[in-house]
């Protein structure tokens, strides 16, 4: 397994932050994984940028996936073929760290998240 550990940085633990209040989610790899499918619904590449570590949120891989681990591996798997990027481990780290920035930073700056409904809502819009 190439994705085992993922530190988040302090913007993105701020902006979970917000996000529990928001929501009332309580789990932080409950926000991640709507986070990393906003993300992977964004037709776009995430530009490749450095995120730093620096925050003391870090959820292993089995944490964040929970009972559907290998789900979420497999799409991340699908995006990176789909973006021509290849499925080499240190591939799939760099893209799941950006996917995931990318969408809690979608979610932090969506104004019309003021509750876990509009979560749902969001989905639905995408679907």
């Amino acid at each position: 397994m190439a994705i085992e550990h993922i530190r988040l940085s302090q913007r993105a633990k701020d902006q979970l932050i917000k996000l529990k209040r928001v929501t009332g989610i309580d789990h932080w790899n409950e926000l991640c994984r709507w986070a990393f499918c906003v993300s992977l619904a964004e037709q776009s590449v995430p530009p490749a940028t450095r995120i730093p570590a620096d925050s003391n949120v870090e959820l292993s891989w089995r944490v964040f996936g929970g009972r559907y681990a290998d789900l979420y591996l497999a799409l991340l798997k699908e995006r990176c073929v789909r973006d021509g990027l290849g499925i080499a481990p240190e591939v799939l780290v760099q893209q799941f760290r950006l996917h995931l920035h990318r969408g809690i930073s979608y979610l932090a700056g969506n104004k019309e998240l003021r509750k876990i409904d509009d979560l749902v809502s969001l989905a639905l819009r995408a679907a």
